[in-house]
């Protein structure tokens, strides 16, 4: 083991000496940008949707859900892919999916051929993001890697915070299928640079494929984020046989599938990287985090349309500040951390988000655009001091040999504790309007409807303030990697 170890960081030393590195950042860059970008783009045309291809919420919601579920069972994958196949071959077929499911989605006319589209957008976007981290790992010294990753931030948080803003613009102005022809022009322009430049970074091993943990990670991570993404569209709730069903499979797989991983030589996900503190608690922190983002994406827009009654335009103005200062403080927070460490970063940082999330906790009919504004800037600033820090600082522990796994791991862990976050604050959201209707003199009185939305916010939120002391109770116990110099 150790002389194959001393091998390949050799191989990844002489890869080092002769890339290209501005346009291997720049295809993927621009490939990941337009991925997330159309991942959130979409969610403010689902209610157009609804009403062209005449389907209720409960369907619509599948555009969303089965786009998590491929991730969810492809990410994990990904480790396995990036030791089978060259950079350069995974970086053209995740934008040749991409670029296929966007041309789907751009001239589809029914539902079901727009979710055939998102699936296959999923399967670009699974591929790509992983790739994308262990590339960077790979082709930056351990000194930089903190504003490499801190740019790749940026992209990662800019996307999500203009796609809803662009796609209100396209939808005024044009139609919901602009938005899949802007993406599908810029895809396509990352694919020809990729093309031309794309150059490979890491040795392949051909490790053998283990089929019975491809079944197991399928149906454990796919079981765990329908469940979760199925309770939290309100059909029968937490309670339906679905959503008990596919959370007991998804449980019990996965239970298999740790202990399967580490018996067998050739793991598909190698949960040895957890033997590293720093990377245990770093993938931790992150996933902690994306269930901040992910469910806040989804309460706050419903508060500002629902409960004080702005466009969709509108609400995408009013989150498009914060959000867009959250990207542009990524490649600043990379700075610093290569400077500073992480701790004077990430324990402030999940500080601030504590205080915005108990601040949004009192939102009432009579917050002012400028309060929302100003505690969401806190809050996405927050996460920003964590998101990268936290990963980078996590990632630097490992030893080459595991970089593929450990961006595999974190990028699975926001997949799935993206859903399980979305769920339960809208589980929460929804049990706080119930109450609040159900305590009302008249609950068939729609005039109600904008207070038991704030009633449902407010307990969303405090839902939040749980998950940010849990991430401050783990950034407690962060600190800075001594990295081994073959790192």
């Amino acid at each position: 083991m150790r002389a194959s170890t001393a091998t390949s960081d050799a191989g990844i030393k002489a890869v080092k000496k002769d890339i290209r590195v501005f346009p291997i950042v720049l295809a993927f860059l621009m490939s990941g940008f337009i991925g997330l970008f159309g991942e959130t783009a979409l969610n403010v045309a689902l209610t157009d949707l609804m009403q062209i291809f005449n389907i209720g919420s409960a369907t619509i919601q599948w555009l969303t859900t089965g786009y998590l579920l491929t991730m969810g069972v492809l990410v994990p994958l990904s480790g396995l892919l990036m030791q089978r196949f060259t950079t350069r071959q995974l970086f053209i077929t995740s934008l040749l999916f991409s670029c296929l499911g966007t041309l789907i989605g751009a001239v589809a006319s029914s539902f079901g051929v727009l979710m055939v589209s998102r699936i296959i957008q999923a399967v670009g976007t699974a591929l790509l993001l992983p790739l994308m981290f262990n590339t960077i790992l790979l082709i930056f010294p351990v000194e930089k890697r903190g504003a490499a990753m801190g740019l790749v931030g940026l992209v990662i948080m800019f996307a999500p915070a203009v796609g809803p803003t662009i796609a209100g613009l396209l939808i005024e102005a044009l139609n919901w299928h602009y938005i899949f022809w802007l993406s599908f022009v810029f895809l396509v322009m990352a694919l020809i640079i990729g093309i031309l430049t794309m150059q490979n970074v890491s040795e392949t091993t051909k490790p053998r494929i283990d089929l019975l943990s491809m079944l197991l990670s399928t149906l454990g991570f796919g079981g765990i984020v329908y469940g979760f993404s199925s309770a939290g569209e309100g059909a029968g709730g937490w309670t339906s046989s679905t959503v008990v069903i596919s959370l007991a499979i998804g449980l019990v797989a996965l239970i298999l599938f740790t202990i399967r991983q580490l018996k067998i030589p050739n793991p598909l996900l190698d949960l040895r990287a957890f033997k590293y503190p720093m990377f245990t608690i770093g993938a931790l922190m992150v996933a902690l985090c994306m269930m901040v983002i992910l469910s806040s994406m989804l309460v706050l827009p419903m508060y500002l349309q629902v409960g004080l009654a702005f466009s969709t335009l509108s609400a995408g103005l009013i989150l498009l500040p914060a959000s867009a200062l959250n990207g542009l403080l990524a490649p600043i927070m990379g700075r610093l951390f290569d400077k500073y460490g992480p701790k004077w970063i990430v324990l402030p940082g999940i500080v601030l988000i504590a205080v915005a999330l108990w601040l949004f906790s009192g939102v009432t009919l009579a917050s002012s655009v400028a309060f929302i504004i100003m505690v969401h800037v806190i809050m996405m600033i927050g996460v920003s001091m964590i998101m990268m820090p936290a990963q980078t600082n996590g990632l630097n522990q490992l030893p080459p040999q595991l970089y593929p796994h450990g961006t595999a791991i974190i990028n699975t862990m926001q997949q799935v504790f993206g859903a399980i976050g979305t769920a339960v604050a809208v589980s929460v959201m929804s049990n706080g309007q119930a109450k609040y209707m159900s305590q009302a003199t008249n609950p068939n009185d729609s005039s109600l409807i904008p207070l038991s939305m704030t009633a449902g916010v407010q307990d969303a939120f405090i839902f939040g303030m749980i998950i940010a002391f849990v991430g401050f109770v783990l950034s407690l116990f962060i600190k800075r990697v001594v990295v081994n110099r073959l790192n």
